[in-house]
């Protein structure tokens, strides 16, 4: 049985008790009822489900007010000012709820790179103290560090040059 100042090899090293935040986690103690419907409504929106009940809807309503189900039925005639009107009031509705959708990926994507740059500093920390203790010249690994980064832009922009 291992103690507490145990590794995990048996070793003397103190395990460090590091208790990561997950994006999820941090996202959702700022989602509220008003973002969760939101949310419903622009998945709802995205989807074919959505443009198949708009054009079940465009058909019956274009239907009815030609006069196919009798005049008697025609209540909105061509050339469709009240379906204007409705189509008009969703479209500023639906727009709406994109951006508010958009503000809400973007507040996500700053919380992934809050994570990412903590992981990133934790990892350099790590990388140092292990390569001081291995007694490696960090300069020589900067260098390399650089000689790769470098190579590895130059691919890129290789691949951005050529015709798609």
């Amino acid at each position: 049985m291992t103690s507490h100042r145990d590794g995990a090899a048996g070793g003397p090293w103190p395990r460090p008790v590091i208790r990561l935040p997950h994006e999820q986690d941090l996202f959702a103690r700022g989602r509220g009822v008003q973002d969760h419907i939101a949310d419903v409504i622009t998945a709802f929106a995205g989807s074919m489900v959505f443009v198949y009940v708009h054009m079940v809807w465009f058909a019956g309503w274009i239907a009815v007010n030609e006069g196919l189900f009798g005049q008697d039925a025609v209540f909105d005639p061509f050339p469709f000012g009240l379906l204007t009107m409705i189509v008009s009031l969703e479209a500023i509705f639906l727009s709406t709820f994109v951006m508010v959708s958009q503000n809400r990926q973007a507040a996500r994507d700053t919380i992934r790179a809050d994570l990412n740059f903590e992981a990133s500093v934790r990892s350099e920390v790590w990388s140092n103290n292990l390569g001081r203790a291995l007694g490696l010249d960090p300069e020589e690994v900067e260098r390399q560090t650089q000689e790769l980064i470098a190579t590895s832009r130059a691919r890129v922009d290789e691949e951005m040059k050529r015709p798609a």
